[in-house]
């Protein structure tokens, strides 16, 4: 028997919608308006067979939404496109965990189908909507409320929203956050009234710009700002570069070369290569095809000659940089700390004896054409790096090397972090729970 309603798959729908913000030009007249919104970090253990192999991590916010506000943490989620809360009626395991959306409580609260066109009293079967992330899904409905960020006194817009009647356990269960708000391009959603930011745009003249800033601290206040950037955040001046085929709905730009050390890696050698920057995200995630021969240049042997083994730390063994080159001199560079798996691995030989390596962390995609398959994701180790700003009217992403300070104290510890000095995939960077150390010569971008 068919579901109720009509079955939306979204990435296939208004393909190519794109957001057009001619209203945001009052903010320019009246100076920047600016809501920035504090993110807690996560940490989520990798378990198999009953031990922690690793860490995946999240970054969350508030948000208020109905009439009286109802308070969500979501993650602000440049990979996908819709506001995602779970409702009051949802009994899926990740929903029990989690705060729910009351519809009946929020006298702003519209019911609509996925047009947006309100749904009659006497209407039993609702419009629904089948959302695909990268490990989940949901399934849900409309409608259209009040949302605001910033707390009392913040900056509001009447948007349409995705209350879930069902969520996967895997993700949704294991992380703090209630739901997500997508913030990628219109392709990525029913249609432009589903946009957050666009409609925060439109409704509030604002600059059509937001900036995300993730602490390298554990004590540290990572944000996401609306309405442009923070200054105490940055080192440089923003250094732009276009979204590449925006009508595919992501913060995409284009590679013209990748270096490690001197060396061009092939694959990209010919300037096809693109990357999707994406805060919900916390890997470096790289082709699969060009996984192996990264894994090889990044690699470095390291002696543990006259000291315990697990005192070695890869990220504080010196290696070669991966140097991504978008074009009028900007170049996204990471060093080892940020690409390293922190714990060496003792590797065989040709003539069977063991040697100890330190090895990158990379997460191999396979995404198809037309996004793929020769895409890189930019999640946590760029995002902790550099501001990032993303930018609505023009279809660009603005990159400054983040300022990182230990007076930029956080009010929220991180959920569930792992014990002090752990050297297992995902952990605190060596020196995070401290006064951040000066950055050794090229660490940054070489023209930032």
């Amino acid at each position: 028997m068919a579901p109720l309603g009509t079955i939306l798959q979204v990435a296939a729908l208004l393909f190519g919608q794109t957001f057009v913000a001619s209203l945001a030009e009052q903010a320019l007249t009246s100076g920047p308006v600016l809501q920035s919104i504090p993110l807690q970090k996560q940490y989520v253990p990798v378990v198999k067979g009953n031990k922690t192999i690793a860490y995946k991590t999240a970054y969350f916010g508030e948000i208020q939404v109905g009439t009286p506000a109802q308070t969500f943490t979501v993650v602000f989620d440049t990979g996908s496109g819709h506001i995602v809360l779970p409702r009051a009626s949802c009994t899926s395991e990740a929903c029990l965990k989690h705060r729910t959306y009351n519809r009946a409580d929020s006298s702003s609260a519209v019911d609509i189908k996925y047009d947006g066109s309100l749904i009659d009293a006497n209407e039993k079967e609702r419009d629904q909507v089948v959302i695909s992330y990268g490990t989940g899904k949901v399934t849900g409905e409309f409608i259209e409320d009040v949302v605001c960020v910033g707390g009392l006194g913040g900056k509001c817009a009447t948007v349409r929203a995705v209350v879930a009647s069902e969520m996967t356990p895997d993700p949704f269960s294991h992380f703090a956050f209630d739901g997500v708000m997508g913030l990628g391009l219109d392709a990525l959603r029913l249609n432009p009234k589903f946009s957050f930011y666009g409609e925060m745009v439109s409704q509030n003249a604002m600059l059509p710009q937001f900036s995300v800033f993730l602490s390298r601290q554990e004590d540290g206040e990572s944000m996401i700002t609306f309405g442009g950037i923070d200054k105490q955040r940055v080192s440089s001046d923003i250094k732009w570069t276009p979204v590449a085929l925006s009508e595919l709905g992501y913060w995409l730009v284009q590679i013209k070369e990748v270096r490690i050390g001197e060396t061009v890696l092939e694959d990209c050698a010919d300037g096809t290569c693109r990357a999707i920057l994406d805060t919900g995200t916390s890997l470096l995630g790289v082709p699969r095809q060009t996984a192996r021969s990264m894994h090889r240049l990044l690699a470095r042997p390291v002696s543990s000659e006259g000291k315990d083994v697990s005192d070695i730390d890869c990220r504080q063994v010196p290696g070669l940089p991966i140097d991504f080159y978008l074009g009028d001199g900007t170049v996204v560079s990471l060093p080892v700390e940020d690409y390293s798996r922190p714990a060496p691995l003792n590797m065989t030989t040709p003539n069977n004896g063991s040697s100890l390596v330190c090895r990158s962390l990379l997460l191999p995609t396979d995404m198809p054409a037309p996004v793929g398959p020769k895409v890189f994701i930019w999640g946590e180790p760029v995002l902790r790096r550099y501001l990032t700003v993303y930018d609505l009217a023009e279809k660009r992403v603005g990159f400054a090397v983040a300022r990182q300070t230990a007076q930029l104290a956080s009010q929220a510890p991180s959920v569930g972090a792992p014990p002090q000095g752990s050297l297992l995939a995902g952990a605190p960077l060596p020196g995070a729970g401290g006064p951040r150390a000066p950055d050794s010569k090229g660490s940054d971008a070489v023209v930032l």
